[in-house]
């Protein structure tokens, strides 16, 4: 799966860009893709209409980094300023009022900053005593600061120039960082912001689960489309889709649960978002991201977990303890 698909809150990531995207005014996107993962994107996004957007899809053959990207995009960008936002990323408050100060000043480039505790798993920035950006290095082992570059940027077409004289990393990548470096040492002006709000990054497990959470709080409202017995308790904000049934079970919100579920004897608590055709049955769950068609009976308590699609988990009646296991590659399991 396309980590842009992942959901936060039974939504896709992507989604949630895109609604940003077209909030801040735009009306043309270009979605850069894999030909790995580009049919799943397309057939979620399709043409972008229901955002009011008119998408065009670019293919990346190779995974060749943000500047490469920007490259393979320069025929659709031509000669005009844009927004360049990364489909695994969010910030509160969306991009409409970056976009709006960046039209107004017009600046070579604008970024995004946030400071954060770990800079060595971003790419950082170093700013003089006038908050004006004078270095940017990609996951450096000594950070110049605690200043993380947020996955939005907007540029002017000066970038193509920038990010067409650059060379790979030791990664391998064309990096953004060095293209706005570049574009910095030949004389670009470089904007920089620094975020107040959230900023969610859900490239990985324990990111993703924590843009979970935050979506939640955000968003989460108290919504029952499926039938819930006398004998459940719902508290809070919680979201039960249609065709779903709750039975003898506690359900804590915020929680967002699919359509067409078997919640039976069974207890949901906070930041926990269940897809769509999921069964549980005799579980205690949360803090849990559990993806469609997934069936989980007799365990005790999962928390800070992420389930894919389709994924099956019990506890056998003759185990003696023991455990059996049928996961996918890439998988981690912590006993």
């Amino acid at each position: 799966m396309a980590k842009q698909l992942l959901p936060v809150a039974n939504r896709p990531i992507l989604f949630f860009v895109l609604d940003q995207v077209a909030d801040a005014g735009i009306r043309e996107a270009g979605v850069i893709v894999a030909p790995e993962t580009e049919e799943s994107i397309r057939e979620a996004v399709g043409d972008g209409s229901r955002w009011g957007l008119q998408v065009t899809y670019i293919r990346q053959e190779v995974p060749g980094g943000l500047a490469h990207a920007v490259r393979i995009a320069g025929g659709y960008l031509d000669d005009e300023p844009f927004l360049m936002f990364l489909g695994d990323n969010l910030i509160e408050g969306g991009v409409r009022a970056f976009v709006e100060r960046f039209q107004a000043h017009r600046p070579d480039a604008a970024i995004l900053l946030k400071e954060v505790e770990d800079p060595r798993r971003f790419g950082v920035a170093q700013l003089d005593g006038d908050g004006r950006v004078v270095r940017l290095v990609e996951k450096p082992s000594t950070p110049p600061s605690h200043l993380a570059l947020v996955g939005i940027y907007c540029f002017s077409p000066r970038i193509h120039d920038a990010a067409a004289e650059i060379r790979p990393s030791a990664r391998g990548e064309l990096e953004i960082t060095d293209a706005i470096q570049r574009l910095i040492d030949m004389g670009g002006q470089v904007k920089a912001e620094v975020l107040d709000g959230w900023w969610l990054d859900t490239g990985k497990k324990d990111d993703l689960l924590a843009a979970n959470r935050v979506v939640l709080d955000a968003y989460a409202r108290r919504r029952i489309a499926g039938s819930v017995d006398q004998d459940s308790q719902i508290a809070g904000r919680v979201e039960v889709g249609p065709g779903t049934t709750v039975t003898r079970s506690i359900i804590r919100g915020p929680v967002v649960v699919g359509d067409h579920c078997v919640i039976e004897d069974s207890y949901i608590g906070p930041a926990t978002a269940i897809g769509n055709r999921v069964t549980l049955k005799e579980v205690a769950v949360e803090h849990s991201v559990i993806l469609d068609g997934c069936s989980l009976h007799g365990i005790d308590r999962l928390v800070d977990s992420v389930l894919g699609k389709n994924v099956i988990v019990r506890r056998s009646v003759n185990s003696h303890r023991a455990i059996e296991l049928f996961v996918s590659d890439d998988s981690e399991i912590v006993l």
